[in-house]
C-alpha cells in the first residue's frame, strides 16, 4: 500500500479525523493595526481556499465576515474584520519583532484533539520585521517514535530498558504538521499579518500537554525562551462506526460516502488520508462491514455509487461510546444539500451551486445497537442487465492529484476499490511517463488478480509523458507486450505516433488517442469566442495533446495480428475535453468515410480527479462480461459514450421500403459492421431506448458556464429551459435532422425516428453534452460516404496545419516516415474531395 506525500506532509495510517477547532472564552490575540489590507486579503482568500481543499471550511458567520471585510472601503474596519473571523481559530499566536525574534502566547481556540485524529487549527503571525522565511513548529512530543529508546527484555525475560525510555515513550504522544501545500506557500509573505494552518494528532486520548516552540530560521528564538507555550490538550475518544452498505438487491457492496460534521468539515481528513482514501477526495470508499472510527456528534453524510444510482443523503448521531449497547449510530433522512456545495444525481462534484437530488432518501434504524452507518443503495437505471458494461479506459493509479511528485502511486487494490465505489464495471488503469518505471511491473497482459467479477481491472499503457506525447497521447489497450523492443524503460519509444499504433496492432491492441480535445480549440477569429456550431469549418490550431496526429494517423493502415491490414486508429477519446472539440473531428473523419469509433474517458485523476468513470463507454456484450471482449466492443463501435446521467441503448436502422418478396433488413449498433446495405433511396427507421436523470432544479453553476470549462460533459447541459426535458437527436453526416424530447426523470423509453437516406451515410443518436451514440453506416449502391467536400477540405488544411505543428517534435530517424505519414494524408483527402459532389 503506498502513501500519498505532499511537501511536508506525511499521511498516517490511523483513523484520520478532520477538524478546524472552534473558539473557547480564552484571552484574545492582540489586535494588529498597522498592515496593508490588499495583501491581507489576498492571503486570507489562499486561506480560505486552502481550508476548504482541506475539508475544514470556516463558518458560515466567519466568511459573512470575511465578505464584509472584503466589501468594505475602510482599511481599520478590514483589519478588525479579519482578525474578528479568524483570531477565534487560533489555537496559537506568533509575535516576529523588528529584530525577527519569535515569542509565541496561547490563542483563543479550544485545546481540544481526538484519538487518532487530526485537528486542524489557525496560527496568528504578526509579522513586525517582514520576515519571508518559513514559519517552522517543533516539539519534543511530536518526534518520531522510530527514534525512541525502546523497551528491551534480557534472556530472563526481564525488562532491560532504563525508566527515561519508558516516559520518551509515553511523551511522544503527538504529531504535527505545519500545512504548506498549495495553495499555501512553505515561506511567510513578509506583510505583518497573517494566518497559517497547523495540524495536530494525538495518539491517546485523555488530558496530555505538549510544548509548541515556532522559529523564522537560525537565532530567532525570543530571549527569554519565549518561543514556545506548554499546552494541555483534552484528548477525546473516537467512536468505531460500523457501515452496513447493501445494494438495490440487498447484498453487500461498497460504496462512496461523503462524511461532515454540522460545520461542514469532512471525515477523515482529506490532508491526511492513506490508499486507498485520496487526499483529493471529499468521499471515501467503504465495503459492507468496514469501520470508520469518529468523534461523538451528529454527521450529515451523502451517499453515492456513481451515476446510475440515487444519491442519498443521511443524517446520523454517533452517540458516545461509555453510552453502551443500544447507543448506536442514530440515522435519519434529510434533503439539504452538505455545506460545501451539491452533487448531480450521479455523485459527481459539480462547482457549486443548487442540488440536484437523485431521489428521497433511504430511512434507516433510528437506534442501531452496535454504531452503524446502514443504507441500501437505489438504482435507477441498469444497463449492465441487458448486456451494456460500463467502462473507463483511462485511469491512472499514478500520477496528478495522486501525489506532488508522480513516481510511484498507489496499487491495484485502491483503484479497484474506486471502481468499485462508482459501479464501474471495467477500468483500464493506464501506466504512463512519470511513473513508467515503477508501475510498468504490475503489467501482466491480462487481468489483474485483485479483480472481483464483475470488476474487472486492467494494467496497459498511455504513451505520455515520453515517445509521441507532443504529437498527441495515445491510450493502448489489450496489449500483450507493453514495451516496443530497444529497451525497457520509457526512454526509446518512437515519437511518431503512427509507429506506436503499427506496433501496438501487430499485437492484437485497440488503440486510439487520449483527451482528444486538447489542440483542437475553436474559437470565431472574429469575436474570439467559443465556437459552437457542430461541425465547424474553422481549422483549429493543433498545438495540444489531444486527437492531433489522428488527422493523418486515420488515413492509414497497418498491418495486425494475422497479418492483414487494419485501420491504425481505432477510436477516439470523447467525455474528458470539451465536446464541441472533440465531436468536430470526428465528424469531419466520418463524413470522408473513415469508420473510427469513439470511446468515453476520465483521464483520473489528471483532467478529472473528482472520481472514476466520469466519462464511460457502454459496451454492449452478448454473453459474459470479459475485459478482451469490452475492448474488442470499443473497436466495432458496438458502445455509446456517456457522462453515466443518460443513456441510449439498443440502437437499431431498419430499412422501411423493401423489395417484393423479401424481409426488411436491419443491422444493431456494432453488429455486422454497423452496416445495413440498402437497395436504393428510402426511408429507414432508427430505433433505441432512452433514460435519463435530471433533478427537480437546476444546476446553474454548470449550465450557465460555456462548454469550455468543466464539466465539459454533463446532462444539465442538456436541460431545456427550467424544466426536467432534455433533447434526443437522430444525427446524419453530422447534423442533427430530427429531435424528440423527453423527461429526464429516470425512467427508460423507447423513441424512433425516420430519416430518408439518398446517400451513403452515416447515422448516431446523441443527448449533446451528455451520450452520444457510435455510428450505423447505411450504404447505397455500394458507394462509400463522402457526405461532404467542405468536411474533406478541412481535413486537408487540417493535415497541413498538423504537419507544421508537430514536425519539431520527431526523432531525426523517424522524419521519413513523418514526411510519409503527412503526404499520405493529403493525397488521400485530395482523392476524396475529387469523389466528393455534395458541398
Amino acid at each position: 500500500m503506498m502513501i500519498h506525500r505532499s511537501p511536508r506532509c506525511v499521511f498516517l495510517p490511523a483513523m484520520l479525523l478532520g477538524l478546524l477547532v472552534a473558539p473557547v472564552l480564552a484571552d484574545a490575540l492582540p489586535l494588529v493595526a498597522h498592515v496593508e489590507t490588499q495583501p491581507l486579503l489576498t492571503q486570507v482568500d489562499r486561506l480560505v481556499e486552502a481550508l476548504d481543499y482541506l475539508g475544514n471550511p470556516l463558518s458560515a458567520e466567519s466568511k459573512e465576515r470575511l465578505a464584509k471585510a472584503k466589501a468594505s472601503k475602510d482599511d481599520d474596519e478590514i483589519r478588525k474584520l479579519v482578525q474578528q473571523a479568524l483570531d477565534p481559530y487560533c489555537l496559537l499566536g506568533v509575535n516576529i519583532n523588528p529584530e525577527s525574534r519569535v515569542k509565541v502566547m496561547q490563542g483563543p481556540a479550544a485545546a481540544k484533539l481526538m484519538k487518532n485524529g487530526w485537528s486542524q487549527f489557525l496560527v496568528k503571525v504578526d509579522n513586525e520585521a517582514g520576515v519571508t522565511a518559513p514559519l517552522k513548529a517543533t516539539s519534543p512530543q511530536a518526534e518520531a517514535l522510530h527514534n525512541a529508546r525502546v523497551i528491551r527484555t534480557d534472556r530472563a525475560g526481564a525488562p532491560g530498558a532504563s525508566a527515561s525510555a519508558h516516559v520518551e515513550l509515553r511523551d511522544r504522544w503527538m504529531d504535527m504538521i505545519m500545512f504548506e501545500g498549495r495553495p499555501l506557500s512553505p515561506k511567510l509573505s513578509g506583510i505583518e499579518l497573517e494566518y497559517r494552518i497547523i495540524q495536530l494528532y494525538s495518539r491517546d486520548s485523555g488530558k496530555r500537554s505538549a510544548v509548541i516552540s515556532f522559529d523564522v530560521g537560525q537565532g530567532t528564538q525570543d530571549i527569554g525562551f519565549r518561543n514556545d507555550v506548554t499546552l494541555t490538550f483534552q484528548c477525546a475518544d473516537s467512536v468505531p462506526v460500523t457501515f452496513k452498505v447493501l445494494d438495490e438487491n440487498g447484498k453487500a457492496t461498497t460504496a462512496g460516502f461523503e462524511i461532515r460534521d454540522q460545520a461542514g468539515r469532512v471525515y477523515p481528513s482529506q490532508a491526511k488520508r492513506l490508499a486507498p482514501d485520496f487526499a483529493f477526495h471529499p468521499q471515501i470508499y467503504r465495503h459492507d462491514g468496514e469501520v470508520i472510527e469518529l468523534p461523538a456528534g451528529k454527521y450529515n453524510v451523502q451517499v453515492t455509487r456513481g451515476p446510475e444510482y440515487r444519491v442519498q443523503r443521511l443524517q446520523i448521531e454517533v452517540k458516545p461510546a461509555e453510552a453502551g449497547a443500544g447507543a448506536g449510530a442514530s440515522s435519519t433522512p434529510r434533503g439539504s444539500t452538505t455545506p460545501s456545495g451539491s452533487s448531480t444525481p450521479g455523485g459527481s462534484t459539480t462547482p457549486g451551486g443548487a442540488s440536484t437530488p437523485g431521489g428521497a432518501t433511504t430511512p434507516v434504524a433510528v437506534a442501531v445497537p452496535a454504531q452503524e452507518l446502514k443504507v441500501q443503495l437505489k438504482r435507477w437505471v441498469d444497463p449492465a442487465a441487458t448486456g451494456w458494461w460500463s467502462g473507463d479506459h483511462h485511469i491512472h493509479a499514478a500520477g496528478c492529484a495522486h501525489y506532488t511528485s508522480p513516481t510511484e502511486g498507489v496499487h491495484a487494490p485502491d483503484m479497484l476499490r474506486h471502481c468499485m465505489g462508482e459501479d464501474l464495471k471495467i477500468g483500464a488503469n493506464l501506466t504512463w511517463g512519470p511513473c513508467f518505471d515503477y508501475q510498468k511491473q504490475f503489467f501482466t497482459g491480462k487481468d489483474d488478480k485483485v479483480s472481483t467479477y464483475p470488476y474487472l481491472l486492467r494494467y496497459d499503457i498511455e504513451v505520455s509523458g515520453f515517445g509521441s506525447h507532443q504529437s498527441g497521447h495515445i491510450c493502448l489497450l489489450r496489449l500483450k507486450n507493453q514495451i516496443p523492443p530497444g529497451g525497457d524503460s520509457k526512454n526509446h519509444w518512437p515519437t511518431l505516433g503512427l509507429n506506436l499504433y503499427r506496433w501496438a496492432k501487430k499485437q492484437g491492441a485497440v488503440v486510439g488517442p487520449a483527451h482528444s480535445g486538447w489542440g483542437l480549440a475553436l474559437v470565431n477569429p472574429q469575436t474570439k469566442q467559443p465556437i459552437t456550431d457542430l461541425p465547424s469549418y474553422v481549422v483549429p490550431p493543433f498545438d495540444g495533446i489531444g486527437a492531433n496526429s489522428y488527422i493523418a494517423d486515420v488515413t492509414h493502415t497497418v498491418e495486425g495480428p494475422d497479418g492483414k491490414q487494419v485501420p491504425a486508429v481505432d477510436f477516439i477519446s470523447t467525455v474528458d475535453t470539451p465536446y464541441v472539440w472533440e465531436l468536430n473531428i470526428w465528424y469531419h473523419t466520418l463524413n470522408c468515410g473513415f469508420r473510427t469509433r469513439i470511446s468515453g474517458e476520465t483521464d483520473f485523476p489528471c483532467i478529472y480527479g473528482e472520481r472514476v468513470g466520469l466519462g464511460r463507454s457502454y459496451v454492449k456484450l452478448d454473453g459474459k462480461l470479459d475485459y478482451d471482449a469490452w475492448c474488442e466492443g470499443i473497436r466495432q463501435g458496438r458502445n455509446y459514450v456517456s457522462d453515466g446521467l443518460s443513456h441510449i441503448m439498443d440502437m437499431k436502422v431498419t430499412e422501411k421500403l423493401t423489395v417484393e418478396g423479401r424481409a426488411p433488413r436491419s443491422v444493431e449498433l456494432g453488429v455486422s459492421g454497423s452496416e445495413l446495405k440498402l437497395d436504393k433511396a428510402g426511408e429507414v427507421t432508427v430505433t433505441a431506448k432512452v433514460a435519463a436523470l435530471l433533478g427537480e432544479k437546476p444546476n446553474d453553476a454548470i449550465r450557465n458556464t460555456n462548454y469550455t470549462q468543466k464539466p465539459f460533459w454533463h446532462l444539465e447541459r442538456a436541460r431545456i429551459g427550467d424544466t426536467r426535458k432534455v433533447p434526443v437527436e437522430l444525427i446524419v453526416n453530422g447534423y442533427p435532422v430530427a429531435k424528440q424530447e423527453f423527461i429526464a426523470d429516470g425512467t427508460t423509453r423507447d423513441i424512433s425516428f425516420d430519416v430518408k437516406i439518398d446517400r451513403s451515410s452515416w447515422v448516431a443518436i446523441r443527448v449533446l453534452a451528455s451520450s452520444h451514440t457510435n455510428p450505423v453506416w447505411v450504404m447505397l449502391d455500394g458507394k462509400p460516404v463522402r457526405a461532404s467536400k467542405r468536411s474533406a477540405e478541412w481535413c486537408l488544411k487540417s493535415v497541413e496545419q498538423c504537419e507544421k505543428q508537430k514536425r519539431r517534435f520527431i526523432k531525426a530517424d523517424e522524419i521519413k516516415d513523418f514526411e510519409h505519414c503527412y503526404s499520405h494524408a493529403a493525397k488521400v483527402y485530395r482523392q476524396i474531395i475529387a469523389e466528393s459532389e455534395v458541398e
